[in-house]
């Protein structure tokens, strides 16, 4: 009889649901993806409904529901929090009360109102033992040491552990309120970015600056040792108990109050990221290098949101830390989940784990929806689209020629990715070659800020080519160095200016996604995991001698990643891209009707 575990997170931001089936992972996607709202928080009742009917089975066919984490010890934490720096986080706390009398303590409830009156099992998981239970369990390793960092689960900030067979064990935690996530959410809102969403653009912007403020983050905020804990001095936070994450103090140490979103970018906030970066890296190092000599292995999973940190995670990698590191491509909220099903599959159930078919149990991410050619046509047909109908090989041939005359394409193709990165299921594909493309992608494309980085993907069996790595990054969570004969010197280099107006320098021969000190954010792209991306690359090297396309999520700025036909329709046309690919159909721009009209669209905010 097959055991069928659905997995929940909820509540906080990205919520989502994943359903495993005897250990092996069968569906998983975030709310927003069908909610239409970005970062959507709220209980994932069609996410939940999708992995239920991926799986042919209605919620009665559960054997559990796994929540990802504990709201009681969450309650617990804030209450102490309360208390312990009364009568100044009254705000918050008043702020807090009504969502803690709704939803927040009654999962349970929603639960089971949501599946349709469930009367099975519901379990509960530590918030960093789900993050734990991710990157572990999916993982190649059968023998690993396991590393989460995030903001705060119920009381663990990061937590250290190891991975044996089916066992999973929590060794090792530092707790709220010493935290490496909301240190860099603190230096996230005083550079005017939003919390929760707008760390990878922190990450994004740090290439641009200096890195000013490291003495000053090391003198006045944290006191970190050897083995990478650290202590906080809340006297510089506001997080405990305000409204903001920072106060007047850190206001003084750094430069001036937070910058008013949306107002233009200095080379403050270019300082700041690249400050708080260059601590964050060495953090995680030192944590990294703790957690592989506790575990007896030199084998490294993690998860977390401050995993998805892909510069950090690449000096991992280069600097030897780990024999091997496998990342949870979901690691943030979304992935715990997936964490908390597998754990009580292996926990409760006392589950096997499921043997991997492509080196990781994740699918390639693809975990999400997919559409069948009919399905497809008939949502282009109810959009009043024109469209045209090819074979796979001449659809690839005429997508690499498109590429290579410089037109910028929306690719929709098979099983939707599951996490925040498009891995070429939800994709927008150009040229890296072309100097401008990086411009035009941000501003007429994206709809967003001028200085964001845009991630190559490269045939797996060419990444030697083009950059100083030899190995996997199929999940795109690696930054690494373009290798020195492609590289492009900047007559400024030596006298270390840089600053936004160096944005549009070439850095390579593909400049469309080198950064600006000669990185990029790779995904290797195998037959196996992503088939039908790896055969366009295959194609558009044939034409061009060029073993790289840019790959950018398929969504405007404020908007989730497209998750339906309709979806990819809409934004489509709600941008300036030439044309969308949804194999086997080919729509070009200007065959659509009243396209002229529907191109533009404001700048959003966060």
């Amino acid at each position: 009889m097959t055991t069928s575990i659905l997995g929940i997170s909820a509540f906080y931001h990205d919520s989502a649901a994943c359903l495993v089936q005897d250990g092996t992972i069968v569906a998983a996607a975030q709310e927003e993806r069908f909610s239409r709202v970005k970062g959507d928080a709220g209980f994932p009742a069609q996410a939940a409904a999708y992995c239920l009917g991926a799986a042919g089975i209605a919620a009665t066919d559960l054997a559990a529901v796994a929540f990802y984490d504990k709201p009681l010890l969450k309650l617990d934490r804030l209450l102490e929090t309360y208390l312990a720096i009364a009568p100044r986080g009254v705000r918050s706390f008043v702020k807090a009360g009504p969502l803690w009398g709704g939803s927040r303590l009654n999962v349970e409830g929603q639960v089971r109102d949501a599946l349709g009156g469930y009367e099975g099992r519901v379990l509960f998981c530590e918030h960093h033992e789900s993050h734990a239970a991710s990157a572990y369990f999916p993982s190649p390793f059968d023998h690993a040491a396991v590393l989460t960092v995030d903001g705060v689960g119920e009381w663990a900030t990061a937590t250290m552990g190891t991975g044996r067979g089916a066992q999973l064990a929590i060794t090792h935690e530092l707790r709220w309120p010493d935290s490496l996530g909301l240190l860099y959410s603190a230096f996230t809102y005083h550079a005017g970015f939003t919390v929760n969403s707008g760390e990878y653009k922190l990450m994004g912007l740090a290439p641009y600056g200096a890195p000013a403020y490291v003495a000053a983050i090391h003198e006045h905020l944290m006191d970190l040792r050897e083995d990478g804990s650290f202590t906080l001095n809340q006297e510089f936070f506001d997080y405990m108990g305000g409204l903001t994450m920072t106060n007047a103090r850190f206001s003084q140490v750094f430069g001036g109050p937070p910058r008013v979103p949306e107002s233009p970018l200095t080379q403050r906030e270019m300082d700041l990221a690249r400050s708080v970066q260059e601590v964050c890296e060495e953090v995680v190092l030192r944590m990294a290098r703790t957690a592989v000599a506790a575990s007896g292995t030199k084998q490294l999973c993690m998860a977390g949101g401050v995993a998805l940190n892909a510069v950090a995670n690449g000096r991992i990698v280069r600097e030897g830390i780990a024999d091997a590191v496998w990342i949870q491509p979901a690691s943030g909220d979304s992935g715990g989940a997936l964490g908390a099903a597998l754990l009580a599959w292996h926990r409760y159930f006392d589950g096997a784990r499921a043997p991997a078919a492509t080196g990781d149990a994740m699918q390639g991410a693809r975990l999400g929806p997919e559409y069948a050619p009919d399905a497809i046509e008939s949502e282009l047909g109810a959009a009043g689209a024109v469209f045209s109908r090819h074979d796979r090989d001449e659809l690839n041939a005429e997508a690499a020629r498109l590429l290579d005359s410089g037109k910028v394409l929306g690719w929709f193709d098979g099983r939707m990715e599951f996490g925040p990165r498009a891995l070429g299921a939800r994709s927008i594909l150009a040229d890296p070659r072309d100097p401008a493309m990086q411009a035009t992608l941000n501003l007429k494309i994206k709809f967003r800020e001028g200085f964001r980085p845009f991630a190559p993907s490269v045939l797996a069996e060419r990444v030697g080519e083009y950059f100083e790595f030899d190995g996997e990054s199929p999940y795109m969570l690696l930054v690494m160095p373009v290798r020195a004969n492609r590289r492009v010197a900047y007559e400024g280099e030596a006298a270390g200016r840089w600053g936004i107006d160096v944005l549009n320098l070439p850095r390579s021969d593909l400049p469309a996604i080198t950064h600006l000190d000669y990185s990029a954010r790779l995904q290797t792209v195998g037959r196996d995991r992503a088939p039908g991306l790896h055969a366009l690359i295959l194609a558009f090297e044939a034409r061009t001698g060029c073993a790289v396309v840019v790959n950018t999520s398929f969504n405007v700025r404020g908007e989730p990643i497209v998750c339906t036909p309709t979806d990819a329709y809409s934004c489509f046309m709600r941008t300036h891209l030439d044309y969308l690919v949804m194999p086997p159909f080919l729509l070009a721009k200007q065959d659509q009707p009243d396209q002229g009209a529907r191109w533009d669209r404001p700048l959003q905010r966060d």
